[in-house]
């Protein structure tokens, strides 16, 4: 594998969080559809989306420079690999969702550490080497992971309920918006925080959508939602590609 890259990540702007949210949210919907509503299980959902997480991961390493399809689609994989994973952890194991959101902190922050040690930094606008990127992603994954456990476990075991979930986490996400425009605060501090919680806030409104109405949702159910937020995500990227190429043109 080479081992230098010219940059293959996108420019954190307003475009990004919004594919972010469209392909976590995704992730949510899609992770249930084929776990539950297609009865595939969550072992076998995770096989298949990890395995495909790591083939479009593999082909991405390939491509040089930055092109938006390949990355979202691997993004998108690992959404829902990292529902599924969540899933996985918090019912099949019985870890529940406050000690497994616990230890999907602690692994954040380990493979954090790691990516700072071996590499010197941790931006994520700037990707030029294989090894870094590799992190990015491994990262990338723990923290979607992490944020079905966190969005579950406060729409579930604390009670606050979907609606109420994503309300909070929007007031969080405000809050870290006006500390970028208005402040001083550290830009890539900011940009981990809206990261993690803009998972949570994909997966709470991924459940305010597709519970029936009995639980506090919409009932749109697991197919109309992924239905709904792929169709978002593609003319997203679609977008997004218009972009890059005018960019490099």
């Amino acid at each position: 594998m080479v081992a230098e890259f010219k940059n293959r990540v996108p420019h954190i702007i307003l475009l990004y969080w919004i594919i972010k949210i469209a392909s976590t949210t995704l992730g949510e919907t899609g992770a249930d559809m084929f776990s539950m509503t297609f009865d595939f299980g969550y072992a076998w959902t995770i096989e298949m989306f990890l395995g495909l997480f790591l083939l479009l991961l593999t082909i991405k390493l390939i491509l040089r420079g930055y092109h938006p399809v390949s990355y979202w689609a691997v993004f998108t994989a690992s959404a829902i690999a990292g529902t599924g994973i969540s899933d996985f952890i918090d019912r099949t194991l019985g870890l529940g969702y406050m000690v497994g959101s616990a230890v999907l902190v602690l692994a954040l922050l380990a493979v954090l550490g790691l990516w700072y040690l071996h590499e010197k930094s941790i931006r994520v606008e700037t990707i030029t080497t294989a090894t870094a990127e590799l992190y990015y992603w491994a990262a990338f994954l723990i923290a979607n992971t992490l944020g079905t456990a966190a969005g579950d476990l406060l729409a579930d075991d604390l009670g606050i309920g979907f609606g109420q979930s994503a309300a909070l986490i929007s007031g969080a996400l405000l809050v870290i918006a006006l500390l970028h425009y208005f402040t001083r605060a550290p830009g890539l501090l900011l940009f981990w925080l809206a990261f993690v919680l803009t998972r949570p806030f994909g997966a709470t409104f991924g459940d305010l959508l597709t519970k029936p109405l009995e639980e506090g949702g919409v009932n749109l159910g697991t197919i109309g939602a992924s239905l709904f937020f792929g169709i978002v995500l593609a003319v997203a990227v679609h977008w997004e590609t218009r972009l890059e190429r005018q960019r490099v043109a």
